[in-house]
């Protein structure tokens, strides 16, 4: 299980006991820089990112795994699938993810502009603390028909957040805002399940999901209607049914 930006494995709590209650081996780790892990100067680029995943999927000894990767955490996925050769892998799955490309180019204009992304580091930097209290409201879709999202919720997730590097914190905003995953696709050689809410407003379905789907040969693309970017809270009950109902396929 792996987390988005700028959390740590404590978002995938839930999702995690019951996918260990349901008798499966459950494992997730801090990002480097983010939650309980150390937090390194360098590394946080894709390639060194994957490269993290490879040294915990050895170190549990982890065989026919599902990779399960949320928002930055599908970057993670998809270049372990090129760059490793889906080593160990049974079997993927993207929730709210990055991919394939969050950029706004000449041969990618779905994507963001880069002064978007720019004015984000710009918040970071200036008071984090107040820029985390915005983006999770719109992260978690604050404020539309139905959402029951609390404010006690949204102080811990600032909390989580906060305990990042402001370094990591900036250093992979670069990356997942910059990092091209149109080449890692071909690569995906395994069940891939794609789960992503209409709207998101963190990162575009139009721009993210469907295209992926659409380049992931053995993929199946869920959209949540109505659901904002962070289903692990909005829509845990179905998130959580729909990762067990793959599991079990």
């Amino acid at each position: 299980l792996l987390h988005g930006w700028p959390l740590s494995s404590d978002s995938w709590d839930e999702q995690a006991m019951a996918i260990a209650n349901a008798g499966y081996r459950a494992i997730s780790y801090d990002r480097r820089g983010f939650g309980r892990s150390s937090q390194p100067w360098s590394g946080y680029d894709y390639d060194t990112l994957s490269d993290d995943l490879a040294t915990v999927i050895e170190h549990a000894d982890a065989q026919d795994a599902i990779l399960i990767g949320f928002s930055m955490g599908g970057g993670e996925v998809a270049r372990y699938m090129s760059r490793h050769g889906g080593k160990s892998v049974a079997k993927a799955a993207l929730i709210s993810s990055v991919v394939p490309f969050r950029l706004k180019t000449a041969d990618n204009p779905a994507g963001t502009e880069q002064e978007a992304f720019d004015k984000t580091a710009n918040s970071i930097n200036e008071d984090r603390a107040a820029f985390l209290a915005g983006f999770f409201r719109t992260f978690f879709g604050v404020g539309t028909p139905g959402n029951k999202v609390s404010d006690e919720l949204l102080r811990n997730m600032e909390n989580i957040a906060m305990q990042a590097s402001h370094k990591a914190t900036l250093e992979c905003l670069k990356s997942f805002s910059t990092t091209d995953f149109r080449g890692d696709l071909r690569h995906f050689k395994v069940p891939t399940l794609i789960i992503r809410g209409t709207e998101d407003k963190t990162v575009p379905i139009d721009a993210s999901a469907r295209l992926a789907a659409k380049e992931i040969s053995q993929s199946t693309l869920i959209e949540y209607d109505g659901a904002p970017h962070g289903l692990f809270v909005t829509d845990k009950e179905k998130l959580t049914s729909d990762i067990l109902s793959f599991i079990r396929q």
